[in-house]
Order: structure tokens, then C-alpha cells, then sequence
């Protein structure tokens, strides 16, 4: 007898329909798994009999295959433990085949039978709703998780006879019901402020530009400035995720295993910070069956790189494209996953080795010759893909004993949103969402300056030293500044500002 089961696996961060067929025929015991599946799926032959067994069902002392419909998409994960189990069951007449394509299982067995969560449960609950099947079970440390989707039931479970009997219409188990825009509000907190930044107010004007048109940033500065703790607080300032781009951040975390069951949701704004030692798999992804890197982790959010030329070159260069083009394509043998990797970077370094260069308080210990290669560990290709570049000096005794708070993070987010605004009725195309995405097109038709602001920047470009890479750099971000002030044209003041975050230009020439 054949009985077809449907589960899904998971490719990049989107789920895939999977058929299990499950034939039972006569011959000698025997337990065989087609239709490509990875060492974690072959393996599940021997959790799936112990659960059979140990749940007081019999398993079938013939030939079993199963089949992984189509066959030209390799399947990995324990989610298809349950299924298969489910599909052996109904072959044995235990479960009614008809109901088990009502709903579709995913799902991972102990060997005692308890049902066991798996990562990926949003993506196939959305996968479920596109099949039109009536519902999806899940374990139930996934249920709030897979609860997200809309107009679907969620049959949460927690061991394999509760499917059983459910699925035999000889228990009842009510779906799950989760108030989705409750948990956003509720995940919606930061932990930390602007307010508790004493000090360094050009740094934090800085950053505010930064989070007004989305540019990337980098920090330079003597150890101990306050680098991480500016970093730390961006996302504070940053808009508020719409609910379909906390479903996409969620998805992406859910892949990668490391979603918080109770919470359910991703509200917040990502923020990563990656060791420097990572490597290159680690930050942008990979491995054998690809798994999303930190940039994929801090889709939405902000990916920080503190000591940015301790990083190893290969990973640093491997930024370039997922920087450009807000995703990342990883491609293996086995299969070619895409992850989207829509963050602001956010980059912190010392001036020098020693961090002291330029600190009127602390002399520098390194030579010209020292200063030249640190600073040139960083690519120019690299650089230019960052617009704004800032000296974060060392903060002052007053300043940190100071009892004056600095502007709160909602109330610099107040003026972010309103310049986003602005800039999204400017676009109005989904690719170009901040002036920091502008393409060299959409720069001549919303940069236009007058005859002081060229002025500005030919000395600026002719006379100061900074790069024909800066020019365009230096409009984005003189366009945030206007926008940040409710100005519809760009003025000479706002190139000024635009210049003074383009340090790096003049120190690396």
C-alpha cells in the first residue's frame, strides 16, 4: 500500500512542498529512503523505529521505502522524522491517508516518541497556506512560531501518538492562536539609548545622518572612545520594522535555528557583532548545506565590525557584493541557497596599532611606515561602499561626569522617520527605499547643487585630496543631511557637513 504525506524543506530562507510516499510491501525487514536525502534524513530510519515502537505502535517487519517527491532536490533536516512516521502508520491502517493530506507535518522524533522542534517551522507554516492545505502540526515549541501565519490552523503536538490519534479523528486538539501584532508590540523594545551617551555630539550627529539615509558607516578613534557603545545604540534610532520586514528577519533567524520559541517574532532591529577571527562562511554564510551568515542575521538591522583591519582580508572583501546588492548567493554541490543581507554596516578601528595616533592625551608609539599599512589592510573597494567616516576622539573628564543627558533615542528616531518619509514618496520604487541605495541616475535627478556647494566639493576633491570615489559618496549624504532638516534643495551647508565625514579619504592618500 502507498500513502502519500506532505512536509516541505527548507532552500535559502523559503520552504518547499516535500510528497513523503511511504510503500510497504513484502520481503525481507528492510528500511530504504530515496529521493536525495542528506546523511541527517538516511539516519532518521533508526529514530523513526524506536518512536513507532516505543509509543506502543508496531512497526511493519517488511520492506519500507520512502520517497522524497521530487527527487531532484536534496532534502536535509529532521523535520521529515514525523511525516514519515505518520505515512508508516497510516500504511499500517492506523491513521485514515485521506486526512493526512489535510495538513502538513513537519517535525523531529526521540526515541521515545516525543516530538522534537526543528528550525524553519515559520517558512513551512507560510508554505502551508500557499498549498491550500487546511492546516499545518507542528512540535510544540514551534507552535507560536508557525502561529504567525495568518488564515492557517496550527496544530501544535507533543508526542507522536498525540498525531496519531488526532489524525485518526480519535482526539481533538485545538489550534493555536497567536495575536501576531500583540507580540510585535510587545518584542519592540531596545535596551539601550542615545541618552546615555555622555559627550561626543558630532560622533552622534554622525550616526544620525547615518540612520537617516541608511548609509554605512565607519568609526575611527582611540580605544576606550565609545565606538560600541554608539554602535550598540543605532538601532534604537533606526525606523521601526514594518510587520512584513519582521516576518522576513524572522524567517532568517528561524532558518538558522535561533529564534526565541516564546518570543515567536523578531520586532527589533537586528544587531550583530561578529568576533574578528570569523571566518568567511561565518559571516556571509555557507558550509555544506548552506546556513545564513551573520550578514544574513543582521538582514534589516546593523552588522558591526569592531577592530575592522583585524579582520582577515578574504572576509572583509567578501562584503563587497552582498553590500551592493542586499543578498548573497551561496552555492555548494548539493544545492545553491540565497539569503538577503540588507543591513547597514556599521565599522569601528583604531587610527593606528597602538590606537593613539592623533590622541592629544596619549603619544603614539607607531611609526608613518606602521600607520600606512594598518590603514591600508581596509580595501578601497571596500571603503567605498562605506559613506561616512568618523573621528570618535577620546572622551573628556567633564563630559563623563556631566549630569546633562544627551537627546533620547525616540526623540532622534522622531526626525529619522520624518526623512525617510520624505524619502520614499522621492523614490517610490521598492529597490531604492534611502538616499544611501540612490543610483548614479537617480543622484543627477535628486543631488542637484548650486554653484557654492561646487565649489565646496572641487576643493574638496582637487584640493584636500579626497578621491573621485567621494564625489558621489559626499551628494547621498549631503541629501540625508537636507532631508534630516526638511529642505528640498541641497545647500552649501550641507555639502560642508556631507565633506567632514570623509576622513579616511584624506588620511589614506
Amino acid at each position: 500500500m502507498i500513502v502519500k504525506v506532505m512536509s516541505s524543506t527548507i532552500i535559502g530562507i523559503d520552504s518547499y512542498p516535500v510528497e513523503v510516499e511511504i510503500d510497504i510491501s513484502p520481503g525481507l525487514p528492510q528500511f530504504s529512503t530515496v529521493g536525495l536525502p542528506d546523511v541527517v534524513v538516511r539516519e532518521s530510519k533508526d529514530r523513526i523505529k524506536a518512536a513507532i515502537k516505543n509509543s506502543g505502535y508496531r512497526f511493519p517487519p517488511t520492506h519500507v521505502t520512502v520517497n522524497l517527491a521530487p527527487a531532484d532536490i536534496k532534502k536535509e533536516g529532521t523535520g521529515f522524522d514525523l511525516p514519515i512516521a505518520v505515512g508508516i502508520l497510516a500504511a499500517e491502517g492506523l491513521v485514515d491517508p485521506d486526512r493526512c493530506r489535510d495538513y502538513l507535518l513537519i517535525g523531529e522524533l526521540s526515541l521515545d516518541g516525543a516530538v522534537k522542534g526543528i528550525c524553519g517551522a515559520l517558512s513551512a507554516a507560510f508554505q502551508a497556506r500557499e498549498m491550500g492545505v487546511r492546516g499545518i502540526i507542528v512540535p510544540r515549541e514551534n507552535a507560536v512560531e508557525a502561529g504567525m501565519v495568518k488564515a492557517l490552523h496550527v496544530i501544535p503536538v507533543e508526542n507522536l501518538s498525540d498525531v496519531v490519534e488526532f489524525l485518526g479523528g480519535r482526539m481533538s486538539i485545538e489550534p493555536v492562536l497567536v495575536d501576531a501584532e500583540d507580540i510585535f508590540r510587545h518584542n519592540l523594545q531596545y535596551p539601550f539609548d542615545f541618552s546615555e551617551i555622555h559627550g561626543q555630539e558630532q560622533a552622534k550627529r554622525a550616526l544620525e545622518v547615518a540612520a537617516g539615509g541608511g548609509h554605512n558607516v565607519i568609526m575611527i578613534g582611540p580605544p576606550g572612545s565609545g565606538k560600541t557603545m554608539l554602535a550598540q545604540r543605532l538601532s534604537s534610532i533606526l525606523p521601526d520594522l514594518s510587520f512584513e520586514e519582521a516576518i522576513e528577519t524572522t524567517k532568517v533567524f528561524s532558518v538558522a535555528g535561533l529564534l526565541n520559541k516564546k518570543g515567536g517574532l523578531i520586532a527589533a532591529r537586528p544587531f550583530r557583532a561578529p568576533h574578528h577571527t570569523i571566518s568567511d562562511a561565518g559571516l556571509i554564510g555557507g558550509g555544506h548545506i548552506p546556513r545564513p551568515g551573520e550578514i544574513s542575521l543582521a538582514h534589516h538591522g546593523v552588522l558591526f565590525l569592531d577592530e575592522l583591519p583585524e579582520f582577515r582580508r578574504n572576509v572583509l572583501e567578501a562584503l563587497r557584493q552582498p553590500l551592493e546588492d542586499g543578498r548573497v548567493t551561496i552555492t555548494r554541490a548539493a544545492m545553491t541557497a540565497t539569503y538577503p543581507s540588507r543591513f547597514m554596516l556599521v565599522a569601528a578601528m583604531n587610527p593606528c596599532p597602538c590606537g593613539h595616533f592623533g590622541d592629544s592625551h596619549r603619544a603614539c608609539r607607531c611609526s608613518p611606515q606602521q600607520i600606512r599599512q594598518y590603514q591600508a589592510k581596509i580595501s578601497g573597494p571596500l571603503l567605498d561602499r562605506i559613506d561616512i567616516h568618523i573621528e570618535v576622539p577620546a572622551v573628556r573628564y567633564r563630559d563623563l561626569r556631566g549630569k546633562h543627558s544627551g537627546e533620547s533615542s525616540a526623540a532622534i528616531k522622531g526626525r529619522i522617520e520624518a526623512a525617510r518619509r520624505r524619502q520614499k514618496d522621492r523614490f517610490r520604487t521598492p529597490d531604492t527605499f534611502c538616499n544611501a541605495r540612490m543610483s548614479d541616475k537617480q543622484i543627477r535627478q535628486h543631488c542637484i547643487i548650486d554653484e557654492d556647494s561646487q565649489r565646496l566639493l572641487e576643493m574638496a576633491i582637487d584640493k584636500l585630496g579626497m578621491s573621485a570615489r567621494a564625489y558621489s559618496r559626499i551628494l547621498k549624504v549631503a541629501r540625508t543631511i537636507a532631508d534630516l532638516e526638511e529642505e528640498e534643495h541641497i545647500r552649501a551647508s550641507h555639502v560642508a557637513e556631507a565633506i567632514q565625514y570623509r576622513n579616511l579619504d584624506r588620511r589614506m592618500i
